[in-house]
């Protein structure tokens, strides 16, 4: 299974629309699981013309996504006997900041991830997608692989083209591949 991983579009905010590119990269993918700041149902019905589309933000089901049926706080989702946790801000005990590369290894290294992902999304995940931070993350701790495909919109938390990825799944296997938009 081939899934289109996106977050943080934040638009009109960030930018106008979804880059052209997302719609080339995520051509012939089977699901399209989007990590939370969306801002408009829209930008899911465009996805959505791709592949289903599933969403996790709690900033959006305050907003314009409130009703949206493919817009929950947290997704749990099994697919290919993988367990995936999808959440838009990934908080972490005795870490006030950000989820960015390095930073569970070096002020978090005494946490259990998975014991953390458990209490988290109320079950054992094995993958996890987050966003907020718009800053391309992909780790593995403990068994446990932490996903951040950063913005389409806003590269590092700015007015750029960015980053999109996409995760291969079959049993026992799993690959995921960070894509930038920007050429």
């Amino acid at each position: 299974v081939r899934i289109g991983l996106i977050s943080d579009t934040h638009i009109p905010g960030g930018a106008a629309e979804i880059p052209e590119a997302v719609s080339r990269v995520f051509s012939g993918v089977d699901l399209i699981l989007h990590s939370g700041n969306i801002y408009k149902p829209a930008i899911l019905d465009q996805l959505e013309t791709i592949a289903p589309v599933k969403a996790a933000g709690s900033v959006d089901r305050d907003h314009q996504c409130r009703d949206d049926p493919r817009v929950e706080e947290k997704q749990i989702l099994n697919i290919e006997g993988h367990s995936i946790g999808v959440v838009h801000d990934l908080i972490l005990p005795g870490w006030g900041g950000d989820v960015y590369p390095g930073s569970i290894e070096t002020y978090l290294s005494d946490i259990s991830i998975p014991t953390v992902m458990e209490e988290i999304f109320g079950t054992a995940v094995d993958i996890v997608i987050f966003g907020h931070s718009c800053r391309v993350t992909i780790e593995e701790h403990d068994e446990v692989l932490l996903i951040n495909p950063g913005s389409p919109t806003l590269r590092n938390q700015l007015r750029m083209i960015g980053h999109v990825a996409i995760l291969d799944l079959k049993p026992g296997e799993r690959h995921v591949q960070s894509i930038d938009l920007s050429g």
